[in-house]
């Protein structure tokens, strides 16, 4: 057992309690970022003459060693070490002597700690920005081909009016971007340097905190030295707007599911991103999008894994936040594989254009533009609503579509009717009359997408 803090003690560690309490397992993933916040303190200890630059540029070659070393494979993360900031500190004393054990001078492993994770998050969201701007270029590419797909939308699962696949694409455009506009703010939220703060009330040493936040690309450093060592809102925010991201994952490989089956045959597999069966020959399942589906439960998870855990801690750091890494790490790792894959997904995905538009035009999709249309013809709206409710049973009674009606048939249920009713009730013409922002015509569709293309050659605010 390796540590770092053994003066007070004058018995070892039972082991059972050593590994209980070691956390080496998981925040090993933090090396990086625990290395390059220490590079950043040396710099600034040598700057404020706290250490001499002889020691900055020896703990400097010493971490840099250390860094290549665990990423070309020499140097294993041992489970010996506590944590990863012991691992790092212990490597570093063996291999530079003295000036090693000058680099935890102004610092506790609270303030470390707080950094390590405030830096890995902050890769995060910036990983995870890119891979829904991915995903957004491929739903983009999908609505400009698409303004013409005719399709039927759904209310309460059940056909209601016609729509395109542009039009329905484009919804989950909006939700993505909103996923992007929520990262963005809690980065922005978060972007304070907690390196400084020692233990929980600072340190007596003359350091420079601006300074090693500007190194580490903070906008600054934090303002209350017990909040900084015990804040984790910036990880439960941002497991927040990772359960939001999931959560319209989820709605979307539910769609695609319901799309992909013999009912709706809406969109075809590749096969590339499903499985068979291994007893009925004749199946092709969606297994990615069912995952990721599963997979938005265990997000979940974390979030409420880590509101529980802060809950009921006093100030300041208390051992229970150690709960912070370990299943944020594990939904961290969930959102970005099921962004990439579900990404790759969608951009495979074959439309079944004919089956759609034949969807939507016996699923009397075009009721409420005949109503509108007999309204047009001077008809009050509640009576041309009952009309057409009537229409609506005697096609199924013919087991027919509305537009197979004959003319006659039409004047039957009302002699508003006219020969420019089959005009009116077409998908192309329900649809593109549409002209409102947000709705599925040509027309305004053309603006949004403009909007779109503009928003993701600068990743401007929509």
């Amino acid at each position: 057992m390796a540590q770092l803090w053994g003066g007070r003690f004058t018995k070892e560690t039972d082991e059972a309690v050593y590994q209980f309490n070691a956390s080496i397992g998981f925040d090993q993933k933090m090396y990086r970022q625990d290395i390059e916040g220490s590079i950043a303190h040396s710099k600034m200890l040598g700057k404020q003459g706290i250490i001499s630059q002889e020691d900055v540029d020896a703990i400097i070659a010493g971490l840099e060693s250390i860094l290549a070393d665990i990423e070309s494979g020499k140097l294993e993360i041992s489970s010996r070490y506590e944590d990863i900031h012991s691992f790092v500190e212990a490597n570093l004393i063996d291999r530079i002597g003295d000036a090693g054990k000058r680099l935890h001078t102004g610092r506790s492993r609270n303030d470390q700690v707080a950094l390590d994770m405030k830096l890995y998050t902050r890769n995060v969201i910036d990983h995870t920005d890119v891979l829904l701007k991915d995903l957004l270029m491929v739903l983009l590419d999908i609505i400009r081909n698409n303004t013409d797909t005719y399709m039927p939308g759904f209310t309460h699962l059940q056909k209601a009016q016609p729509t395109t696949l542009a039009h329905y694409m484009s919804a989950y455009f909006e939700m993505f971007v909103r996923d992007r506009q929520r990262l963005a703010d809690i980065r922005k939220r978060m972007n304070l340097c907690p390196l400084g703060s020692g233990a929980m009330a600072g340190t007596t040493y003359p350091l420079d905190r601006a300074y090693t936040a500007e190194l580490l690309g903070f906008d600054g450093p934090t303002r209350n030295s017990m909040d900084s060592v015990s804040d984790r809102d910036y990880v439960i925010e941002l497991l927040s707007a990772f359960s939001t991201v999931m959560m319209h994952l989820s709605r979307f490989s539910e769609e695609l599911i319901l799309w992909n089956s013999n009912e709706y045959r809406f969109v075809e597999m590749d096969d590339a991103y499903s499985t068979g069966s291994s007893i009925m020959p004749q199946k092709k399942n969606p297994d990615i999008a069912e995952l990721v589906r599963g997979k938005t439960g265990r997000v979940y998870g974390a979030l409420i894994s880590i509101l529980t855990t802060m809950k009921g801690l006093p100030l300041a750091y208390n051992k229970d936040m150690q709960e912070d890494k370990e299943m944020a790490f594990d939904a961290f790792e969930t959102v970005g594989d099921c962004l990439y894959l579900f990404t790759g997904m969608l951009s495979t995905i074959s439309f079944r254009k004919d089956v759609m538009a034949k969807s939507a035009m016996n699923g009397f999709t075009n009721a409420t533009d005949a109503a509108d249309y007999l309204v047009n013809k001077g008809v009050p709206f509640r009576d041309a609503h009952g009309i057409i409710g009537r229409m609506v049973l005697l096609c199924i009674d013919k087991n027919c579509a509305i537009e197979d009606l004959s003319i006659d048939e039409f004047k039957e249920l009302c002699p508003a009717f006219e020969e420019d009713i089959y005009d009116a009730i077409s998908l192309e013409t329900c649809v593109n009359k549409r002209l409102t922002l947000g709705a599925p015509g040509r027309e305004a569709m053309d603006k949004v997408i403009a909007m779109y293309e503009a928003y993701l050659k600068d990743s401007k605010s929509l």
